[in-house]
């Protein structure tokens, strides 16, 4: 089971900005796809947004579409979220998991189900 340490949550003001990290424990991240997920309160957890094998594809579900990027760091080791115009409704746990694909490119489905720590994120005035 792949193992990801998340970091980068915080709590922070409607409209401002946070980058979450996904690192990788003991492998590396070229050849898989990766999605990021969150959970609000009360809610169940969803996939928000995830980066295909060639980190050409990056795909966001419409509530983050424009605000949020994915993105994976040149050593395949780490992905990250980078999260502009934060809203209330963006506050929950945030993980990152590993997805299947689809001729390289990301789905929403993980390629299993253990989850990390995740960090969490609140945005409140």
């Amino acid at each position: 089971q792949a193992q990801f340490v998340e970091s980068g949550g915080g709590l922070v003001q409607p409209g401002g900005s946070l980058t979450l990290s996904c690192a990788a424990s003991g492998f590396t991240l070229e050849h898989y796809g990766v999605g990021w997920f969150r959970q609000a309160p009360g809610k169940a957890r969803e996939a928000i947004s995830c980066i295909s094998t060639s980190d050409f594809i990056d795909i966001y579900k419409p509530s983050v579409q424009g605000r949020f990027t994915i993105s994976r760091n040149s050593a395949k080791t780490t992905v990250f979220l980078r999260m502009n115009d934060l809203k209330t409704e963006d506050s929950g746990r945030y993980w990152c998991a590993l997805v299947q694909t689809r001729s390289g490119t990301c789905t929403w489905k993980p390629l299993d189900d253990s989850w990390g720590q995740g960090t969490q994120v609140t945005v409140t005035s």
